[in-house]
C-alpha cells in the first residue's frame, strides 16, 4: 500500500503582497472575553501569472505552514505568531525567511495583542476586494466558514 503525501509551498513576499488583511476585536466586558481577530484573504487572481486555482494553491501553503484547521473543526492553538515592534505588527506565516507585515491595526487591537490575549488567525480561500468594509468582511467570514472555505487557528504575540 502506497500513502500520497501532498506539499504545498508556502508562498513568497510577492504573493503575500497582494493578500487582504482585516483585523477587529470581538466581545469583552459583559460579552465574555475580547478575541481579537486577523483575517487574511486574496485578492481576485490580477497578475499575468496568477489564476483563482494558483492563488487558492498559495492560501493553502500559508495554511499548511501554520497548522490552521477547518474553521468547522476546533481551533487549534498554533503557536506564538505575531510580532510587535514599535507600530508595526508582523505575522510568522511559516516562510523561513520572510514575515508578513500587517497594516496598521487600530489601537484596541494592537493593545489586546500586546497584553497577550488570544487572535482567532482566520485565512478564507475565496477572493475578497482589498478595502472591504466591516459589513463586507463579516459577509465573507459567514459565506467562506458555511462553504467549508475557512481555516482557522489560535495565536498570540510572541515574547521579546
Amino acid at each position: 500500500m502506497t500513502t500520497e503525501l501532498s506539499f504545498r509551498a508556502v508562498p513568497g513576499p510577492g504573493f503575500v503582497a497582494g493578500c487582504a488583511v482585516s483585523t477587529w476585536v470581538d466581545g469583552g466586558a459583559l460579552d465574555g472575553p475580547a478575541i481579537a481577530y486577523l483575517l487574511i484573504g486574496h485578492a481576485p487572481p490580477r497578475r499575468a501569472n496568477e489564476t483563482a486555482e494558483s492563488v487558492e494553491a498559495g492560501l493553502m501553503g500559508m495554511v499548511d505552514a501554520m497548522g490552521l484547521r477547518p474553521a468547522a473543526e476546533r481551533v487549534p492553538i498554533v503557536g506564538a505568531r505575531l510580532t510587535l515592534r514599535g507600530p508595526l505588527v508582523a505575522l510568522d506565516y511559516g516562510h523561513p525567511a520572510f514575515s508578513m507585515r500587517l497594516p496598521t491595526p487600530e489601537p484596541g487591537w494592537r493593545r489586546h495583542v500586546a497584553a497577550g490575549g488570544p487572535v482567532c488567525l482566520t485565512i478564507g480561500l475565496d477572493p475578497i476586494p482589498p478595502g472591504a468594509g466591516p459589513d463586507a468582511v463579516a459577509d465573507y467570514v459567514e459565506r467562506t466558514v458555511g462553504a467549508n472555505r475557512a481555516y482557522m487557528g489560535a495565536t498570540t504575540r510572541r515574547a521579546r
